[in-house]
């Protein structure tokens, strides 16, 4: 499938406790098979040649889950990246994390870090993790590196202000993915997103497969990206 004007997909991974709690099983347990989701749609983006895949790990919100949940959830982070560095590094991946470091282990944060670096020279996929982020928390964050910066409001623009967001150096999504039935964002990319194609599914993510990706894909393929312009502007413009 040619990914000529499909470059970036991100995804809210929603619906592991609800996924395990029909099986029988703890929220852990989703949470354990979540990861193994994550996996298959690395591959199917390789595979598609899709250049950036960004996933909503952990959001500021999240805190407030039961701590054995939030411990588990920051054990099985670090206890991937040691698992799986390798295997990112041989496939060509290049890790990025988005989010405020604040509230994480230093063992995690330096894990991160490692991570990032050794990471950087890979080009095949940027997998950029959003742990520990709200798009509130982004927006918040530019604006007050913006004022430390001096910056007036005339000399401050919209890629100005881009440079400043944790997600700067990298194109805007063109496929968000909800999994689970919600149809929301729930703060994430708040600003990235504005012209993003949008794709709500029931799966549960833990049953989100790569064929269920492939769907995905389709729906984007289906749409007329407009940005604001009518179809015969689109049209104008691609005669040009």
């Amino acid at each position: 499938m040619a990914q000529k004007n499909l470059r970036h997909v991100a995804i809210v991974m929603d619906g592991n406790g609800r996924w395990a709690t029909k099986q029988g099983l703890s929220r852990i347990e989703g949470h354990r098979q979540g990861v193994l989701v994550v996996k298959k749609i690395i591959e199917s983006c390789v595979k598609n040649k899709i250049s950036y895949l960004s996933l909503f790990t952990f959001s500021h919100e999240n805190w407030s889950r039961p701590k054995e949940e939030v411990n588990f959830l920051m054990e099985l982070f670090m206890a991937s990246l040691n698992q799986e560095l390798e295997m990112l590094c041989a496939q060509g991946i290049r890790l990025r994390f988005l989010g405020s470091r604040d509230g994480l282990t230093p063992q995690l944060v330096q894990e991160i870090n490692q991570a990032e670096e050794k990471t950087k020279p890979n080009d095949v996929l940027n997998l950029n993790l959003a742990l520990n982020y709200t798009g509130k928390w982004d927006i918040l964050n530019a604006t007050k590196k913006c004022l430390e910066q001096g910056l007036s409001s005339t000399h401050l623009d919209s890629a100005k202000f881009e440079s400043y967001l944790s997600t700067h150096g990298l194109p805007d999504p063109d496929l968000m993915i909800r999994t689970s039935g919600e149809q929301r964002i729930s703060n994430f990319f708040l600003w990235q997103l504005a012209y993003t194609e949008l794709y709500f599914t029931d799966t549960l993510w833990p049953d989100f497969n790569a064929q269920a990706f492939e769907e995905a894909l389709n729906y984007y393929f289906s749409r007329e990206r407009r940005f604001g312009k009518t179809s015969q502007q689109l049209r104008e413009d691609n005669n040009v």
